[in-house]
C-alpha cells in the first residue's frame, strides 16, 4: 500500500514537475527565461528580437515603396483619390494583419487629415476614463512625481542628468503611442540599459546606489505609463485574460490532493498562509508598477514557503513550491492574470527578471500558468473518463462518495437535498445542546439547594452558644493579697574564703 501511494505521488508530480534548468535561458546565458520570451532571458531575447525586427523593417520598406509606386499608378490611371486610397490600404492592411498599429512614413499618405482626425477622437472618447479614475491617477501621478524630485535631488548632478532624460523619454513616448506595444517595450527597455550606462560609466554611481535609482525610475516613468500600455487595446492581452480566468474557473474542482500539494489547511496557520498567499496573487493587479507587482508575487511565494514549512516541519523543495503555487492560483483566479505577466515583462527593469528572487518567482508564475493552460488528466493522476465529467460539471471529487441519487436526477436536487440533510444534522446538535445546557441549569439549582440544606441540618444540630467571658487570672508580679503569703525572695550569699 505504502509503495503504490510512493508511486502515485510520483505519477501525480510527473505531470507537474519542472527542472530547475528549465528555468534558465535557452542559450545558457545563467539567467532565468520566460515562456514570454520563448525561452530565452531578456538580454538573449532583445538580440533575436533585434534580428527580427530589422528584418521586418527591411520588409516593411520594401512593401511601402511597392505600395507607393502602386498609388502613383493608380493615380496616373485618372482613378478617384478614394478608389486609390481603399484599393492601396487594402493591399497594405491584407499583408500586414499582424501589425496593425505600426504606420510606415512613406504610406501615411493614405489617410486623409479628416479620417486621421477622426480616428483619433474615437481612440481618445473610448479611452478616456471616467472622472473618479481620472482623478485618482492625477492624485498618484502628483505623488509619485514629488517623491521622485526629492529622491533625485539626493543624487545632486547625476539626479539632474536622469530627471532629463526622464522627462525626454515620457515626452518622446507621447508621440509613439501608434507603435507596437513591443516597439514600446522595446524603447523602454532600451531607456533601461541607457540610463544604467550612463550612470555607472559617465558618473561612476557605485552598483547598489545605480539599482535603487533605476528601481525610483521605473516607478515614476511606469505610473505615468501606466494607462497607456497596460492591457492595450492593440493587443489579445484581454483576450487571454477572458480565456485563463475561464480556464481556471473550469478546473474549480481540482483539489490539494490531485497536485500532490503539501499543505494542509485543517492547520490554522497554515490555513492562514493559504489565504495570504491568494489576496497577495489578487493585490497585483492593484498595483501600477512592475516592481510592485513582482512584490506581490514574491510574498505570495513566501507565504506558500511558509505554509508547506508549517505542514512539513521541515523546508519546502522547489518540487513542493511549482504546484502549490498552481493550487493557489486556482483557488484564487487572479484578475487580469495574462495581463499583468506581459505587462511585467515588457516594462519591469530586465535585470530583475533575469536574476534574484523576484525573477525566480515570476518565471514560476509564468510556468504555473502555462501549466494550468495545458492541465489534463495524466498530470492529475485521473482517469480520461473522469476529468472530462469533472470539467463538464457532471460529477464532482467531493461529492462523489455522497452519492445515492439516480443518475437522472438534476445536480440542484441533489445539492439540495444534501443541504436539507446537513440542517438536519445541526437541528439534532442545537436540541441535544439545548438539552443538555437544560440539565446542566438543573443540576446546578439542586446543588445550590443541597448545600444550602445540609448547612442549616449543620447549623440546627449544633447551635452556638455564646458564654460569658471568664475572670482573668492574676499576674504574678501584680499586687494583690495573695502574693502577701508567698515566701521572701532568696538574698544571694557571699562567699569570703
Amino acid at each position: 500500500s505504502c509503495g503504490r501511494r510512493k508511486m502515485n505521488l510520483k505519477s501525480e508530480r510527473r505531470g507537474i514537475h519542472v527542472d530547475q534548468s528549465e528555468l534558465l535561458c535557452k542559450k545558457g546565458c545563467g539567467y532565468y527565461g520566460n515562456p514570454a520570451w520563448q525561452g530565452f532571458c531578456s538580454k538573449c531575447w532583445r538580440e533575436e528580437y533585434h534580428k527580427a525586427r530589422q528584418k521586418q523593417i527591411q520588409e516593411d520598406w520594401e512593401l511601402a515603396e511597392r505600395l507607393q509606386r502602386e498609388e502613383e499608378e493608380a493615380y496616373a490611371s485618372s482613378q478617384s483619390t478614394q478608389g486609390a486610397q481603399s484599393l492601396t490600404f487594402s493591399k497594405f492592411e491584407e499583408k500586414k494583419t499582424n501589425e496593425k498599429t505600426r504606420k510606415v512614413t512613406t504610406v501615411k499618405k493614405f489617410f486623409t487629415a479628416s479620417s486621421r482626425a477622426g480616428a483619433k477622437k474615437e481612440i481618445q472618447e473610448a479611452k478616456a476614463p471616467g472622472p473618479a479614475i481620472h482623478r485618482q491617477a492625477s492624485i498618484e501621478t502628483d505623488r509619485v512625481s514629488k517623491e521622485f524630485i526629492e529622491f533625485i535631488r539626493t543624487y545632486q548632478k547625476p539626479g539632474q542628468d536622469i530627471y532629463k532624460q526622464c522627462k525626454l523619454f515620457l515626452d518622446t513616448m507621447s508621440h509613439k503611442r501608434d507603435l507596437s506595444i513591443e516597439e514600446q517595450s522595446e524603447c523602454a527597455q532600451d531607456f533601461y540599459q541607457n540610463v544604467a550606462d550612463r550612470l555607472q560609466t559617465r558618473w561612476k554611481v557605485p552598483p547598489e546606489k545605480v539599482e535603487k535609482a533605476m528601481d525610483e525610475v521605473e516607478k515614476y516613468i511606469m505610473t505615468r505609463q501606466y494607462k497607456y500600455v497596460f492591457c492595450p487595446e492593440t493587443t489579445d492581452d484581454e483576450k487571454k485574460d477572458l480565456a485563463v480566468q475561464k480556464r481556471i474557473r473550469a478546473l474549480h474542482w481540482v483539489t490539494p490532493q490531485m497536485l500532490c500539494v503539501p499543505v494542509s489547511e485543517e492547520i490554522p496557520e497554515v490555513s492562514d498562509m493559504v489565504v495570504k498567499a491568494i489576496t497577495d496573487i489578487i493585490e497585483m493587479d492593484s498595483k501600477r508598477v512592475p516592481r510592485d507587482k513582482l512584490a506581490c508575487i514574491t510574498k505570495c511565494s513566501k507565504h506558500i514557503f511558509n505554509a508547506i514549512k508549517i505542514t512539513k516541519n521541515e523546508p519546502a523543495s522547489a518540487d513542493d513550491f511549482l504546484p502549490t503555487l498552481i493550487y493557489i492560483v486556482l483557488k484564487g483566479n487572479p484578475p487580469r492574470l495574462q495581463s499583468n505577466i506581459q505587462y511585467i515583462t515588457r516594462f519591469c527593469n530586465p535585470s530583475r527578471l533575469m536574476t534574484g528572487e523576484d525573477g525566480y518567482y515570476f518565471t514560476n508564475l509564468c510556468c504555473a500558468v502555462a501549466f494550468i493552460e495545458k492541465l489534463d488528466a495524466q498530470s492529475l493522476n485521473l482517469s480520461q473518463e473522469d476529468f472530462d465529467r469533472f470539467m463538464t460539471g457532471q460529477t464532482s471529487p467531493k461529492k462523489q462518495e455522497s452519492d445515492s441519487f439516480s443518475p437522472d436526477v438534476c445536480l440542484g436536487v441533489k445539492q439540495m437535498c444534501k443541504s436539507l440533510d446537513l440542517l438536519s444534522q445541526l437541528n439534532e446538535r442545537q436540541e441535544r445542546i439545548v438539552s443538555e445546557a437544560k440539565k446542566l441549569e438543573k443540576d446546578l439549582i439542586d446543588w445550590t439547594e443541597g448545600i444550602t440544606k445540609e448547612v442549616e441540618e449543620i447549623v440546627e444540630k449544633y447551635p452556638l452558644e455564646i458564654k460569658p467571658k471568664s475572670q482573668a487570672l492574676a499576674a504574678i508580679d501584680s499586687e494583690n493579697v495573695e502574693n502577701d503569703k508567698l515566701p521572701p525572695p532568696l538574698q544571694p550569699q557571699v562567699y569570703a574564703g
